[in-house]
């Protein structure tokens, strides 16, 4: 099964500042999360099946490893979007909004997949606690270096010695493999609570961007009524000219009006 350890590298080359690679690389992880995901509750229903297996269980811890990974490492480029989406200085208004409405899609997208995520491990968990504890009864093992000395002696007269070694080999053998099931337990288990950081960095990521926003509005906002202001100022001046150009030509038509009489009269007085 293909779960796409290939394509991804952690502490690969520095990542991309730029706005649209970046969240295209938010997008490729959050869609692996979701395929890995897909894959992983595959592995979990065979669980305590008839296709149960050492390697299915490997596998489901390789790739719920890998995925944990993919999460934290998306989580930081999350907080590195959000910078660069609220970087006011060299884009406009309209390109802010559109950034601001990527960056809420790809969070909402990332949550929904940490949703899916936390789920499939819960229930591993759950299945794999479950096994060990019946794996434990059924046995009836005991720890390194306890033996029971009653069922010694009752094996000594029944069977060979080379027969209780191999029992005990066997025995020894199994308790190392439950061992390891939970060592394995306890690890999902702490991947588990990492995951929940990761929603209260979310939550966090959120709340603060939502003031940055508030900012960002109020700036513009204020950038309006500046430029509104400035218009008013603008529209007011022009009509005070154009009230003085109106009083300037009644003055002069008076002025040729009173002219006209004038030399009206002079004219009349000479005849």
């Amino acid at each position: 099964m293909d779960i796409g350890f290939s394509s991804y590298h952690n502490g690969g080359p520095a990542r991309e500042l730029d706005f649209g690679r970046l969240s295209q690389t938010i997008g490729t992880s959050i869609l692996k999360i979701s395929q890995n995901v897909s894959s992983m509750q595959k592995m979990v229903n065979q669980l305590g099946g008839s296709t149960d297996s050492q390697e299915l269980r490997n596998q489901l811890h390789q790739i719920q490893h890998y995925t944990q990974q993919l999460a934290k490492d998306t989580s930081v480029h999350l907080r590195e979007l959000a910078i660069l989406a609220n970087n006011s200085g060299a884009t406009s208004p309209g390109e802010q909004r559109q950034r601001k409405m990527q960056r809420e899609r790809l969070q909402d997208e990332f949550t929904s997949a940490l949703n899916s995520f936390q789920a499939v491990q819960r229930l591993a968990a759950s299945k794999e606690k479950e096994m060990v504890k019946k794996a434990k009864e059924n046995s009836g093992i005991t720890p390194f270096g306890e033996k029971k000395q009653e069922t010694l002696i009752e094996l000594q007269d029944s069977r060979t010695q080379k027969q209780i070694q191999q029992q005990q080999m066997k025995e020894e053998q199994n308790l190392r493999m439950l061992e390891e099931q939970e060592a394995s337990i306890r690890q999902l288990e702490s991947n588990i609570s990492d995951i929940n950081q990761i929603f209260k960095d979310l939550g966090t990521l959120v709340y603060d961007q939502g003031e940055v926003i508030d900012s960002i509005e109020a700036s513009v906002e204020r950038t309006v009524v500046s430029v509104n202001d400035a218009t008013s100022h603008v529209r007011q001046a022009s009509m005070y000219q154009n009230k003085l150009r109106k009083k300037k030509c009644i003055l002069v038509v008076i002025g040729v009006v009173v002219l006209s009489i004038l030399i009206g009269i002079i004219v009349w007085q000479s005849s």
